[in-house]
């Protein structure tokens, strides 16, 4: 029997190099934050304290396990509840109720004020500790000072949460009043101490949101997101969709919250930043959780096109400037590397957005830009 042709199969050599190829070309301009392979593990599950949170009789209530109970279960109790019983929860409590989606904002905001006091407390104990090597009296001391700075003035903290690297959300203005919200998805090497950083101001999302909120004449509350792990520098983190998957569970559960918790016009209008975009891709909100999608600086959204997210919110792809590195990226998805379709391409279905004026992978927020002013506008519902 005459064998069968094999002229047209790739050689196997030559394939395996096309995916080293494109595995090295993925992991080395998608890890933008450095040049160290550091390997992050998602901070998933309940906020700390949960145990005893659930254990706690003194109410002579059952509580909701925030594990568990969704976020309108979670409103659905407090809505029940007496503001002097809310407070008492949130002071025996500040980790959890701080953290809890469903739970009133303003509730949320006091409480995290208490554990913001509390972690500081601790860690200026652990910064006079003699037991402790220098390097951890002086991490201590660090984190002791980033906490104080969540506490100065009248910042409105929405989550708070110390394990890991540090997850913290802001919100600019008032989601109590204000007739409409966005929410800033960052991407890699953001988290509690990177959260806003003065030497690039519009690549972090406390910056980011900043920005938006002053373009839309604080008209808009703006919730400045660092609620998931992200990638950090070089390395396979930053290529994958395991800690975006994370952050989607996440990013779904803020959604949902801000859905039962307040009231504006219209559901949030979500800003996704790089890495953040794989996040939104992933989460894919309804209409009920958001009112538009908005990618930049995009390495792709973890999916093949914008018909493979919810017609019904509208999706917008913000036009790459000449100087943004992620240009560079391989638009491929390759044996768990890559996020896919570039989101700026024709074929992708997104509405496109301009960037004239930007620079570079963060310079999309800046005040001046075409991208801020049309960011503004969405924010507004224009």
């Amino acid at each position: 029997m005459r064998q069968p042709r094999t002229e047209h199969r790739p050689r196997p050599r030559r394939f395996a190099r096309t995916v080293a190829a494109a595995a090295v070309a993925l992991a080395a301009v998608l890890g933008a934050g450095g040049w160290a392979c550091d390997t992050q593990h998602p901070v998933t599950g309940p906020p700390p304290g949960t145990a005893g949170w659930v254990a706690d009789t003194t109410l002579g209530l059952r509580l909701p396990d925030p594990a568990t109970a969704s976020p309108a279960a979670v409103a659905a109790f407090f809505a029940e509840l007496p503001t002097a019983r809310q407070d008492a929860l949130a002071v025996r409590h500040p980790l959890v109720v701080g953290n809890l989606d469903g739970a009133p904002v303003g509730l949320r905001h006091r409480a995290n004020a208490l554990a913001l006091a509390e972690e500081r407390g601790r860690e200026l104990a652990r910064a006079a500790d003699p037991a402790l090597t220098p390097q951890d009296r002086t991490t201590a001391r660090e984190r002791a000072e980033r906490y104080r700075t969540l506490l100065d003035g009248d910042r409105r903290i929405l989550a708070f949460d110390p394990r890991g690297r540090g997850q913290v959300a802001e919100v600019l203005g008032d989601l109590a009043t204000a007739p409409r919200t966005a929410v800033v998805v960052p991407g890699s090497d953001i988290d509690l101490r990177s959260f806003d950083r003065p030497t690039d101001p519009y690549g972090t999302p406390a910056g980011m949101a900043r920005a938006l909120y002053e373009a839309t004449g604080r008209q808009t509350a703006v919730i400045a997101w660092a609620g998931y792990t992200t990638p950090v520098g070089l390395g396979p983190d930053a290529a994958t969709e395991t800690l975006a998957r994370a952050g989607a569970r996440r990013l779904t559960r803020l959604l949902d919250g801000l859905a039962v918790t307040t009231r504006p016009a219209a559901p949030a209008t979500v800003f996704c930043h790089s890495y953040g975009s794989v996040v939104c891709g992933l989460a894919r909100p309804g209409p009920e959780q958001a009112a538009a999608l908005v990618v930049l600086g995009s390495p792709g959204m973890g999916v093949g096109s914008a018909a493979d997210l919810d017609p019904r919110v509208p999706l917008w792809a913000t036009r790459r400037n000449g100087s943004d590195w992620i240009g560079d990226v391989p638009n491929v998805s390759l044996l768990g590397l890559g996020h896919g379709a570039d989101p700026t391409g024709r074929a992708f279905g997104a509405r496109p957005l301009p960037a004239t004026g930007s620079h570079g992978h963060t310079g999309y927020f800046a005040p001046g830009t075409a991208s801020l002013a049309a960011y503004a506008a969405l924010a507004l519902g224009r």
